[in-house]
C-alpha cells in the first residue's frame, strides 16, 4: 500500500474526526469529498466554511470558491480575491457541484508545500 499524501491524510482525518484534525460540517465535507476534483484539493474547514487550496502549507492559494453552510443550506462564495456569492440556498451536494463548476481548468491536484509568492520588489 502506498503512503498517503498530505491531501489524502487531511481528508481522512476530517472525515473520521481524528484528534487534531480540523472540524468541518459533516454533510458539507462528505458532499465535497464525493466530488473527485475537490477530493484532489487540500480541504480547510474553518469558522463554518470549507475552503479548498491548490497547496498543502501556508500561505494558501486562496483562489478557489468555498462553501459556507450545513446539512440544510449552503452558500458558495467566489474566491477571496474576487468576492461575491455564486449561489445560495443550496444543498451540500449542489454547493460542491457549484464549486467544481467554478474551478479553473488548470486546477489539478494540490501540490505539497506553500503557495508561491510573487517576488518582492527590489529597493
Amino acid at each position: 500500500m502506498a503512503d498517503e499524501t498530505v491531501v489524502e491524510k487531511t481528508w481522512r482525518g476530517i472525515l473520521e474526526g481524528h484528534p487534531g484534525a480540523r472540524w468541518g460540517e459533516p454533510a458539507v465535507v462528505a458532499a465535497a469529498y464525493a466530488e473527485p476534483r475537490l477530493r484532489a484539493l487540500y480541504p480547510f474547514p474553518s469558522h463554518g466554511a470549507l475552503s479548498f487550496h491548490r497547496n498543502t502549507h501556508f500561505p494558501w492559494s486562496n483562489d478557489l470558491p468555498y462553501i459556507v453552510g450545513d446539512a440544510q443550506w449552503c452558500i458558495v462564495y467566489a474566491p477571496l480575491r474576487v468576492g461575491g456569492m455564486l449561489g445560495e440556498s443550496l444543498t451540500p451536494q449542489e454547493a460542491a457541484a457549484l464549486v467544481v463548476a467554478h474551478l479553473p481548468e488548470d486546477c489539478g491536484p494540490a501540490f505539497e508545500g506553500p503557495w508561491p509568492q510573487p517576488d518582492s520588489p527590489v529597493s
